[in-house]
């Protein structure tokens, strides 16, 4: 893995969990990840309940904007993490992949949102643990 590793998310839309898994990692690694995010058939906005869910945590995606996933975002990538987008996503050697199975938000409440936001939170610390290096003190 790269000094400065390279996480890819993926979801079919590109507008909720994918969104919120790419706000988080941002957020928490300070800079030291790079993050991307795309989608194999993306919608023209990001869910609008997944933009509430992250800025009740001080999160703002709302200018975001769904991408298309592209062969050169996944070679870019270290890590890929897809979210219910099935085979469409292109398998590359060396690089390390990972399906979440997480609910989509996609018409559901705040409520609803609420729980998935937290469960993508809690992976990418996981995430972050494992991927980047321990403080030197």
């Amino acid at each position: 893995m790269s000094e400065k590793p390279t996480v890819l998310f993926v979801c079919v839309h590109n507008a909720g969990r994918s969104q919120m898994a790419a706000g988080y990692l941002a957020a928490l690694s300070d800079g030291r990840v790079e993050v991307l995010s795309a989608g194999s058939e993306p919608t023209d906005r990001v869910n609008p309940v997944a933009v509430q869910a992250m800025a009740e945590e001080g999160i703002d995606i709302a200018g975001n904007t769904p991408k298309i996933l592209t062969t050169e975002a996944v070679k870019e990538s270290d890590v890929v993490i897809t979210m219910g987008c099935g085979d469409t996503c292109p398998i590359f050697p060396g690089k390390r992949y990972e399906d979440w199975e997480l609910d989509d938000p996609a018409g559901q409440g705040i409520e609803a949102v609420r729980p998935i936001r937290d469960d993508i939170k809690a992976r990418i610390e996981r995430l972050l643990a494992e991927i980047l290096p321990a403080p030197v003190d």
